[in-house]
């Protein structure tokens, strides 16, 4: 019995291969539409979109483009082509602007991009495009069933954004082997990084790390002065003085946080080289 049935589905098989093949060869596009919403509606994306590329400039200006655009569309879509689904889509909008399918057709463009959206540490320019997309499908849609999920992808990407930033300013913060240690740089990235996403997760890291980097610079730093405007400066006492603030804002900011012992010597510490400073005063 098994038998039988396992040669009566190799022959069902063959037969639909054939048939496809046939149709895929023939000149009539009405076949190949049929066909290809068929296939596409039993899963067999590939199928169905290698018909339907054969057909879409047969039916532009006809009744049937508009449906066939959006099957085609999302063909691309489920075969995982980001890239050619994003843009079919949004060709699909933009061609049939009273559509039904706009909403969903205008949200899969987006979603587009933002599947194409790298890990953080991989170049975040798709990661800025897919916001800007899902941004402007917010903005036109505000209404929409998929406003929920729009947001929520937003914010994955923009923490993404906020992960490299962070990790570039960590790069400049650590001690490796053969590494020359740039505390500018790094002081630099934290209060761009501070600045660019001030409610971030990452906050309290950041705010850590660029407090060590500020402490390390004046505690390696030599006794130098510089003369601005007539002035002398103590390029020490500055840097001592920079890291006095960012522990109080620190303290103040995150009274709670695990690293608070580290940053209440790290405060003693700045005092103590700051004491003889306040006595030459």
């Amino acid at each position: 019995m098994k038998k039988i049935l396992y040669i009566l589905l190799a022959f069902t098989t063959l037969n639909s291969c054939s048939e496809y093949q046939k149709v895929l060869k023939a000149e009539e596009i009405a076949p190949k539409f049929k066909m290809g919403e068929e296939l596409y509606n039993a899963g067999k994306y590939e199928k169905a979109n290698r018909l339907f590329a054969q057909i879409v400039p047969n039916y532009r200006g006809k009744p049937q483009a508009e449906k066939l655009m959006y099957l085609y569309s999302n063909s691309f879509y489920k075969m995982r082509d980001y890239y050619v689904a994003g843009y079919q889509f949004e060709r699909f909008a933009s061609s049939y602007p009273e559509s039904e399918k706009l909403e969903e057709a205008s949200f899969l463009s987006a979603k587009s991009y933002y599947m194409l959206s790298p890990v953080y540490s991989k170049d975040q320019t798709d990661t800025v495009e897919a916001i800007e997309k899902l941004q402007n499908f917010i903005n036109l849609f505000p209404e929409s069933e998929y406003l929920d999920e729009a947001n929520k992808l937003v914010k994955e990407l923009e923490f993404k954004l906020e992960q490299k930033a962070f990790s570039i300013a960590m790069k400049y913060a650590e001690i490796a082997p053969g590494y020359t240690f740039d505390f500018d740089a790094a002081i630099k990235s934290f209060d761009n990084f501070l600045y660019e996403f001030p409610g971030s997760v990452l906050r309290e890291e950041a705010m850590y790390f660029r407090l060590e980097a500020v402490y390390q610079q004046a505690m390696n730093s030599y006794e130098t002065r510089r003369t601005v405007q007539g002035n002398v400066e103590h390029i020490k006492k500055l840097r001592l003085e920079k890291g006095k603030e960012y522990s109080s804002v620190f303290k103040n900011s995150f009274p709670n946080s695990k690293y608070i012992e580290e940053v209440n010597r790290m405060a003693i510490d700045i005092d103590n080289e700051l004491k003889p400073y306040q006595t030459e005063s």
